[in-house]
C-alpha cells in the first residue's frame, strides 16, 4: 500500500515509519523540513519525503493523490503557542480537505484517551481535531492512548527522571489520577494491525495496557524495578503552577509541555472497554515490562526515537534551512584550528559530545550555563542526547539543536536553543589535512547581545581551548 506517514519527525512516528517499511507499504513522509529528516537511516526505495506546513493549505499540494491511507500523527502539546487548540483545527481541517481530494480509504488518527467529564485543553483539542476529521469520504480510525512508556517517551522519561533523582518526593495531589498506560510496542502493534481493516472503519477505540494505576504507583513501581528505594508525600497546596515549575525544574520537560502535562494529570485517563486488541490478535504489556523493555533499548544503545528530538524551538517554524548557513556579517567568532594526529579518533569523540560524555572540559561551567539557562525559562542542560555514539540531523543535543552531522564530510554543526540575547552556532570541522576547526559564532541581538559576547569572553577562553585539545588528543 501506498501510504502517507504525517509527523514524520516525531516520536510516534519513527517507531512506525520501521515497521511500515519492513511490511513492504511504499510511504510518504510528510515534514515541515526536509533537513530535519535523515534518509540515511532507511536504505530502501519505498520511503519518499515531501515538504508541507498544514497551517498552510496551499503547501498540501505536494501530498500525491494515490495514496491508499494517510496517518495523521501532529500535535502541538509542546509549544509555547498558547492558541494551539486553534493551530491543531487548522491543520486538521487542511489536512482534512486535501486527503479528500485524494485515493486514501482510510486515516488513522492517534488522540488522547478523553472519557472525563471534564478535559484539559490538551485533550480537548485532541477530541476537536476527531470530530473535524469526522464525516469525510474516506474511513476514520480513531486510536486513543494515554501515558505511553518506551525508552525516549516523554511519560518514561519523566518518570525516569523523578525516581532517579529524588528519594524523597513532596507531590501534588495529582499523583492520585488513575491513568491506564501503554507500551509504544502495543502502540505501533495497534497503528499498523488497524491498516485497511474495515471493521475499524469509522470507530474510536481506546487502547491501554492491562494496568489501571495511580502516577504514584508508576513512580513507586518504576523505582521498585530500578531496585531504588523511594517514599512519596502528597499534599494539596501545590497549585497548577507549582506543579508545572516541579515538573521543569525536576524533569527534562519544557516549561510549556510541563504546564500542559500538569493539565492533562488532573485528568483520570482510564480505557472504555472494547475488543480490539482480541479483534487484531495483539498481546498487551503490564507496565512493568515495558519499563524491561525501555531499558533494554536503552542499554543496548537502540533508542530509536526521542520525544526531545520532536520538541524543538518556535524559532525553527521557519524552517532549518534558514540556520545552516552560518552568517558572517556582523557576527562575534571564536576560530581555532589544531592538526589531530587520528583524524578518525577525533570525529568519533565530536560524534560523542554532549549527554554522559560531556563537552571534554570544563563541564561543571557548561552545568552551570546550563542551569542559568533553565532559571531563566530556556531547555538548560537536561535534554542530553538519545544516542551515546550517533547524531543525526534534528536530534536535541543539551542545550543545542543538531543543524548537520555528516561524517563523510567530517562535519558537526549545532544551533543554540538556549534563551540568548541573539543567535549562536558551534560547528566541528576536520578537513583532508586532519586539520580540526572548531568556530563559534554568536550574531548579538542589540546592544544588550554585544555585553554578553564580551562578558563570556574570558569563560569562552578557557573552555574552548580546552574543548579542542581534548578533541584532537589520540
Amino acid at each position: 500500500m501506498k501510504i502517507l506517514l504525517t509527523g514524520a519527525t516525531g516520536y510516534i512516528a519513527q517507531r512506525l515509519l520501521p515497521v511500515l517499511l519492513e511490511n513492504g507499504h511504499e510511504v510518504i513522509c510528510c515534514v515541515r523540513d526536509k533537513n530535519r529528516f535523515n534518509t540515511k537511516n532507511y536504505l530502501t526505495s519505498n520511503l519518499s519525503v515531501i515538504e508541507a506546513d498544514f497551517l498552510k493549505a496551499e503547501s498540501l499540494q505536494q501530498i500525491p493523490s494515490d495514496i491508499d491511507v494517510a496517518y495523521y500523527l501532529i500535535h502541538s502539546m509542546s509549544t509555547q503557542n498558547a492558541d494551539f487548540n486553534d493551530m491543531e483545527a487548522v491543520c486538521a481541517t487542511n489536512f482534512k480537505k486535501r486527503i479528500e481530494e485524494t485515493n486514501a480509504r482510510q486515516v488513522i488518527y492517534l488522540s488522547g484517551i478523553s472519557n472525563a467529564d471534564e478535559l484539559s485543553k490538551h485533550l480537548s483539542s485532541r477530541k476537536n481535531v476527531e470530530t473535524v476529521l469526522s464525516g469525510s469520504d474516506f474511513a476514520l480510525t480513531t486510536l486513543k492512548a494515554g501515558i505511553i512508556v518506551g525508552s525516549g517517551s516523554a511519560s518514561f522519561e519523566i518518570i525516569r527522571d523523578l525516581v532517579e533523582k529524588l528519594p524523597f518526593m513532596i507531590t501534588p495531589r495529582w499523583l492520585k489520577t488513575k491513568c491506564q498506560p501503554i507500551a509504544i510496542r502495543n502502540v505501533v502493534e495497534f497503528l499498523i494491525a488497524v491498516i485497511a481493516k474495515t471493521e475499524t472503519y469509522n470507530n474510536s477505540y481506546d487502547i491501554g495496557g492491562p494496568d489501571v494505576l495511580s502516577y504514584k504507583e508508576m513512580l513507586l513501581q518504576f523505582a521498585q524495578i530500578r531496585g531504588l528505594k523511594r517514599r512519596i508525600v502528597i499534599v494539596p497546596v501545590m497549585t497548577p503552577k507549582i506543579s508545572s515549575y516541579w515538573l521543569y525544574f525536576v524533569t527534562s520537560t519544557s516549561y510549556a509541555l510541563a504546564k500542559n502535562l500538569v493539565d492533562s494529570m488532573k485528568v483520570e485517563v482510564i480505557c472504555k472497554p472494547n475488543d480490539l486488541a482480541r479483534l487484531l490478535g495483539i498481546k498487551l504489556i503490564d507496565y512493568g515490562t515495558a519499563i524491561q523493555l525501555a531499558f533494554d533499548k536503552i542499554e543496548q544503545n537502540q533508542v530509536l526515537s526521542s520525544w526531545k528530538d520532536a520538541q524543538t524551538s518556535d524559532i525553527f517554524s521557519k524552517g532549518f534551512s534558514r540556520f545552516i548557513e552560518v552568517p558572517v556579517n556582523g557576527c562575534f567568532k571564536d576560530i581555532r584550528t589544531v592538526t589531530v594526529e587520528n583524524s578518525n579518533t577525533s570525529l568519533d569523540k565530536i560524534w560523542a559530545i554532549g549527554g554522559k560524555t560531556g563537552w571534554y572540559y570544563g563541564n561543571w561551567l557548561w552545568e552551570i550555563r546550563g542551569l542559568l539557562d533553565q532559571i531563566a525559562g530556556g531547555v538548560g542542560m537536561r535534554r542530553g542526547r538519545r544516542s551515546a555514539t550517533e547524531i543525526f540531523s534534528g536530534d536535541a543535543l543539551d542545550f543545542w539543536r543538531v543543524l548537520i552531522a555528516n561524517k563523510e564530510e567530517k562535519r558537526l554543526l549545532l544551533y543554540a536553543e538556549m534563551k540568548l540575547p541573539g543567535e549562536a552556532w558551534l560547528e566541528f570541522k576536520i578537513d583532508e589535512n586532519n586539520c580540526l576547526t572548531q568556530t563559534a559564532t554568536f550574531r548579538p541581538l542589540g546592544l544588550f547581545g554585544r555585553l554578553y559576547w564580551y562578558s563570556v569572553l574570558p569563560f569562552h577562553g578557557l573552555i574552548f581551548k580546552g574543548m579542542i585539545n581534548k578533541i584532537a588528543e589520540n
